[in-house]
């Protein structure tokens, strides 16, 4: 029944902490224009059974039956994200409620804050749950692999809309503060159900907010105020290992600042991090050095298919430049035979970093990725970059999530892989022409039935993963690959 619906919805609005029990009729009748209704019948007022987004789904099915909304995915978010503002305190309200928690443990705080924006529907927690996700034993250990089919796909009209759709500069990308609170447009999401928690990073002005489609646990964002691009530099490493300080339970780390190597938002400096171990924290370290002038530091070359160095250090401030110092000495060093080449003719930087950072008991952790986007006739999109071979599985950047040991593949590989998998079992020849070589290669390794044939495919799959990471890793993991990287690291 709707009143009990509208009811139940408000009741939910009201223990979220934004709203008291003499705001209730004030609320209903909110919900009740929303969806195009004029009367309420008098309900119970109980113990909700049933989820917010169970709630939310009747309230716009009622919504699109009184024609107060278009059926196209912009025209829905919007209301979705209008009504679930109602469940959700205002900024100033989240921010002290936050503050309350944390005076009694970080970890209540993040809890609390993750859980509102899983209630709200920010965090899509539906769409989530459609990603393929498993597990690949590698020499590296468990790499993570995900098929991302959480983003809804648009539909002729929503494509239509924005095609029709005139530019705007407000916000300016989907990372500055003004998302919050913005109703959206046809070219831009609603965020009316966005919050924010503010947080001073070296006397400037950041925020912290979870990701909408996560891609583990707890995956946060901390962007600047200002709009401004990916800078990788000593105040990155002061920024992450002052959040990880603040937040010790989450890791924190940064994209790339430079195209090929960095991720998909280099006009808006931010960082990434989230309550999940991934496989290159759990890696060793294999061989350990000294760096001059930083005795306190250890040291150490990671076993991992990247080229990874990870300092740790109880003091922070010596963690810091100690990393910045390696930094300088990586943006500088080439190796020509390898196509490791700082500068281009002109001038142009190629090398960077990905740093992640931790908290280990009484130690600050701090992993740097050498990066490098150099490119050649071989190898146009980039030589540290997954190669040409691997394309059929991943082409795409190789980001700081990725980095770390988790897959982001594109949602083709849904129905491509089931193809490939009746295709190894001899169910079917449609498949990807470009699947086919790796699949031939693939029967002639393994003897395969329905039982097996999915096992093989994942672990097929991780292996590839692996290669297109090593593909990634600037100092190869062979003789002269590693030669080279402690020529590197006498440098240091």
């Amino acid at each position: 029944m709707l009143s009990q619906t509208i009811t139940d919805f408000t009741t939910l609005a009201i223990a979220a902490g934004g709203w008291m029990e003499m705001d209730r009729l004030y609320l209903q009748n909110r919900v009740l224009g929303m969806i195009g209704e004029d009367q309420l019948e008098q309900t119970e007022i109980r113990k909700v059974q049933r989820s917010s987004t169970e709630l939310l789904d009747e309230l716009v099915a009622m919504a699109r039956k009184n024609q107060i909304i278009e059926e196209t995915l912009s025209a829905t978010e919007i209301l979705e994200a209008e009504l679930m503002d109602l469940l959700t305190p205002p900024p100033s309200v989240v921010n002290a409620f936050f503050a309350q928690h944390y005076a009694k443990d970080p970890q209540e705080a993040t809890r609390y804050f993750f859980e509102l924006c899983k209630n709200n529907d920010y965090i899509k927690t539906r769409a989530i749950a459609k990603n393929d996700y498993f597990l690949a034993k590698t020499e590296y250990g468990e790499l993570e692999i995900t098929i991302n089919l959480s983003k809804p796909e648009k539909d002729p009209k929503q494509i239509a809309a924005e095609r029709h759709a005139g530019s705007a500069n407000y916000p300016k990308c989907m990372l500055c503060m003004e998302n919050e609170g913005y109703k959206g447009r046809v070219n831009h999401p609603a965020r009316t159900n966005h919050r924010i928690i503010r947080m001073n990073l070296d006397g400037e002005a950041w925020g912290f907010q979870y990701s909408p489609y996560a891609y583990y646990n707890e995956h946060c964002i901390v962007l600047s105020e200002e709009h401004r691009p990916m800078k990788i530099n000593q105040q990155t490493f002061e920024r992450l290992l002052q959040i990880v300080e603040v937040l010790p339970h989450y890791f924190v780390g940064s994209n790339a600042d430079l195209p090929i190597v960095g991720g998909s938002i280099l006009s808006h400096d931010h960082y990434q991090g989230g309550n999940h171990e991934f496989a290159m924290a759990k890696a060793p370290v294999e061989r350990s050095f000294a760096i001059s002038d930083f005795s306190d530091i250890q040291a150490g070359v990671v076993k991992w298919p990247m080229s990874v160095i990870r300092l740790a250090a109880k003091d922070k401030q010596s963690l810091i430049e100690a990393a910045e110092h390696i930094r300088l000495k990586w943006n500088e060093f080439s190796a020509p035979e390898l196509d490791i080449v700082a500068y281009s003719e002109d001038g142009t930087p190629h090398h960077t970093v990905t740093p992640i950072a931790r908290k280990k008991a009484d130690n600050f952790e701090l992993d740097l990725v050498l990066r490098d986007n150099n490119v050649s006739d071989e190898h146009p999109d980039g030589i540290f970059h997954p190669h040409q071979d691997v394309h059929h599985i991943k082409k795409e950047n190789i980001g700081l999530i990725e980095v770390m040991g988790l897959a982001v593949l594109p949602p083709r590989l849904k129905t491509e892989l089931q193809e490939v998998q009746g295709y190894l079992l001899d169910q079917t020849k449609a498949i990807a022409a470009y699947h086919r070589p790796w699949a031939d290669k693939v029967k002639e390794s393994y003897e395969l039935s329905e039982e097996n044939v999915q096992e093989v495919l994942e672990k097929e799959v991780g292996m590839i993963f692996a290669r297109v990471l090593e593909d990634a890793g600037v100092f190869k993991r062979t003789p002269t690959g590693q030669a080279a990287f402690d020529t590197f690291i006498e440098l240091l």
